[in-house]
């Protein structure tokens, strides 16, 4: 659209605008045109800017107003893990002036033995991008320290870089408080059946006194017994003093408790190799119950009878099943035997088959006695 026109006068008459002042004015034109596409590009420039302010306001507000009104302590941070909001829950629950715990003055909050902690585990955070989280206490307006849960994520760009971490801190003192009251009642009562296995065994020993006909039954049931007291008190709750060395929930660890009896100085008698499978309190008492038979055996008839014997345990864990493999080697000879199946192997059965619906594979060699154990993979833990 021609928006204003350029006059040329001179006070003589002439024939026309030669081809190089035709150009210069064209140049003049697209100069004029130039500025005001300049000028027209800057107010739309400035206008976006103003929506994009107006909005990203609005979506800050929408942000704070919605933070302010959940029972979490809301904050953020940026890339490098300055700390420039919290909400107001975050304030309501320390009692801090608004803004004295930006960049790192958080840290000041916590309990004096957990801010090393706490701190490491944030840098780690920061380090890796991993998710942030972590239980500590943190000072109440009171005065008082409340155990709180920490966790934050990280917010990245199209780059996969990270452009901001949000986090929340939830109040958990009261069910901090219950849980740990919940352990020390677990921890009291499996201490009490600890020591009532221990009491029953004693007890099957003094009446045993009186009737030497059964002194045999009464040893071996009072070794089951204990037995079982030696995987119970494997599985069960501990305090931090009394806690097994091996991992609560490992097979390798039950195993290597239960043939603690049976080893040499050099623990090379009863040996356990292969994969590690993960139990739980109800698959303890039947695998202890088979694998203390297939012991006692081997120390009255088999591997163990003998000083150069030894006994190797095998796991092997598939897709579905463990297979556990026990072999007897250095003892002296055994073939099938030709009666009844005694009381344990009986126990050994109804531990593999019907407690845990597994299934018994024995096999008589020369050398020594072959049992394959194989149990379903979901029968060891919940």
């Amino acid at each position: 659209m021609p928006l204003g026109a350029l006059c040329v006068l001179a006070n003589e008459p002439r024939e026309g605008l030669t081809r190089f002042q035709r150009d210069g004015l064209t140049l003049l034109a697209k100069a004029a045109m130039g500025r005001l596409d300049d000028r027209r590009t800057a107010r739309e420039q400035a206008m976006a800017e103003a929506e994009a302010r107006r909005t990203l306001e609005a979506s800050d507000l929408k942000f704070r107003t919605l933070a302010d009104t959940m029972p979490q302590m809301v904050w953020s941070t940026l890339p490098d893990g300055f700390h420039d909001y919290f909400n107001a829950r975050w304030y309501e629950f320390t009692g801090t002036p608004v803004g004295t715990t930006d960049g790192e003055g958080w840290n000041d909050m916590f309990h004096p033995d957990d801010q090393d902690r706490a701190w490491a585990i944030w840098r780690q955070s920061l380090d890796t991008g991993e998710p942030y989280n972590i239980e500590y206490r943190l000072r109440h307006f009171d005065g008082t320290y409340r155990w709180v849960l920490g966790r934050a994520l990280p917010v990245r760009d199209e780059n996969g870089a990270i452009t901001r971490w949000f986090g929340t801190c939830t109040d958990i003192h009261e069910q901090k408080l219950a849980y740990e009251e919940r352990e020390v009642i677990s921890q009291e009562l499996s201490h009490r059946i600890k020591n009532i296995f221990a009491v029953i065994a004693g007890l099957i020993a003094f009446s045993a006194r009186g009737k030497p006909e059964f002194a045999g039954i009464a040893t071996d049931l009072r070794h089951r017994i204990n037995a079982l007291g030696r995987a119970h008190d494997f599985v069960r709750p501990h305090s931090a003093n009394s806690r097994p060395s091996m991992a609560q929930n490992s097979l390798h660890g039950l195993l290597h408790e239960l043939f603690e009896p049976y080893q040499r100085i050099d623990g090379a008698r009863v040996s356990v190799v292969g994969d590690d499978v993960t139990i739980d309190d109800r698959s303890a008492t039947p695998l202890a119950l088979m694998f203390h038979e297939l012991a006692t055996n081997a120390t009255k008839y088999g591997a163990l009878a003998t000083e150069l014997g030894t006994v190797r345990v095998t796991v092997a864990a598939n897709t579905d099943t463990v297979t556990l493999h026990w072999r007897e080697v250095g003892g002296p000879s055994v073939t099938k035997p030709t009666t009844l199946p005694g009381f344990g192997t009986q126990l050994i059965e109804m531990s593999a088959v019907r407690q845990l619906g597994g299934s018994v594979n024995r096999t008589w060699n020369d050398d020594g006695l072959i049992v394959a154990l194989t149990i379903p993979k979901t029968a060891f833990s919940r």
